[in-house]
């Protein structure tokens, strides 16, 4: 389409970028018919396509308004436009930018900022992992609202000591999953374990920066990528570690992009990109490894009928979806197939608590689909769907990697 952005934008690193990628769309509307929030709202400015039309009009001087950043709010950032998209269209990164011009010109309500803030500034508290505990003690007498996301109480086993192995690997330390579910990165590291390969989780990182990046402070976000590198990039450039293997296809597509959010940065450009390239996605490390794998494993001790929702930071933001299928049935896990795995299951981070009534809608949806498969467990590679899908049935919903580690002979 044809572009006409304001000069004191079009000269801007963000502005040449926003025009290259308005450039590419051709009005086709394909997006229209894998976007979710269209798929339940109805509204072309809830669509890709209306939204992409809403930052061209803003980026070319038009009035912005509450009903313009309503509508980039909308957005779950699922990104599964971009896999419909004949023309190559890079939505993820030009929302970023519409979000971030709306947020500086348009001030939110007081109640939203103190919903943000907390919920920013909560997660990410070095004492959250204590208040989860303390929900989890009295989770019996809550309200059955505020019960359902308050996942039940686990425990993470043994954790073997695996520093002698010589090959190793980096592990993010997070900043919910080690409180909500302990289990995930210890079943991790036993597997990783029993194959010989030693995970390490450095104490000076934390979040990958996904949660402030999206909650209106992309700046502090960067701050916690910067922090990260910082951590990591000694134990890469050294060779001590040959990657940084990640759990949570949430955070994974995050550090995966830390090249391109810290591309203008002439001290961590660099650094950034070494960081991006060492990313791998726990499937996509085990794969070459699928045959030694399935001889660890017990085959009866694997769940009889198991779906897989693919979350959308795997299969729109990586593309990591069929390598992760594959590596599953390749070790004996009988996936069930069921409708609509492309689209957004309604958790995409802080939505589910910033958008509801949509994300439940989303996530009814989806569950809706897979119990017509009958499964007798869910299993996803995200914290944040597992626990939004588990908030809405009584079917266990597990991380793919606790049921490879209850099988491991």
């Amino acid at each position: 389409m044809q572009t006409k952005l304001l000069p004191d934008i079009k000269e801007t690193p963000l502005g040449q970028e926003a025009e290259e990628i308005l450039r590419r769309c051709v009005h086709c509307g394909f997006c229209t018919a894998t976007c979710p929030t269209y798929q339940v709202l109805g509204d072309e400015l809830d669509s890709p396509r209306g939204r992409i039309y809403l930052i061209k009009e803003m980026l070319e001087g038009a009035a912005v308004t509450e009903s313009t950043q309503l509508h980039l709010d909308r957005c779950l950032t699922c990104r599964n436009c971009e896999t419909t998209c004949p023309s190559g269209v890079e939505y993820g990164k030009l929302i970023d930018i519409g979000r971030q011009i709306v947020d500086e010109r348009v001030p939110r309500s007081t109640p939203e900022k103190i919903k943000r803030e907390s919920l920013r500034r909560t997660l990410n508290a070095s004492w959250f992992g204590h208040a989860y505990k303390l929900g989890q003690s009295v989770r019996q007498w809550l309200p059955e609202s505020i019960k359902r996301k308050v996942i039940a109480r686990q425990s993470a086993g043994v954790i073997p000591e695996n520093r002698g192995h010589v090959r190793q690997v980096i592990m993010l330390k997070g900043c919910v999953q080690p409180s909500m579910m302990p289990n995930i990165d210890a079943a991790t590291i036993r597997i990783l374990d029993k194959l010989g390969i030693g995970a390490q989780i450095v104490q000076e990182s934390g979040c990958c920066g996904a949660l402030n990046f999206h909650l209106d402070a992309q700046e502090a976000g960067r701050a916690q990528m910067r922090a990260n590198i910082d951590a990591w990039w000694p134990l890469l450039a050294n060779g001590e570690v040959e990657a940084i293997v990640m759990n949570a296809s949430g955070c994974g597509g995050m550090v995966r992009e830390y090249e391109h959010h810290l591309r203008l940065d002439p001290v961590y450009a660099e650094k950034a990109k070494l960081i991006s390239e060492h990313v791998k996605d726990i499937a996509e490390y085990l794969a070459p490894q699928a045959q030694r794998l399935k001889e660890l494993i017990e085959v009866s001790r694997l769940p009889a009928k198991p779906v897989f929702h693919p979350p959308c930071t795997l299969q729109h933001w990586q593309g990591l979806r069929p390598q992760s299928e594959t590596l599953l049935r390749d070790i004996g896990l009988d996936l069930q197939p069921f409708a609509e795995t492309h689209l957004c299951c309604g958790s995409a981070g802080a939505y589910s608590v910033l958008q509801p009534q949509i994300s439940t809608q989303l996530r009814d949806r989806k569950l809706e689909h897979i119990d017509a498969a009958n499964p007798d467990v869910i299993v996803s590679s995200n914290i944040g769907c597992i626990g939004h899908l588990q908030s809405g049935t009584d079917m266990p919903v597990k991380h793919w990697v606790e049921v490879i580690d209850a099988a491991l002979r």
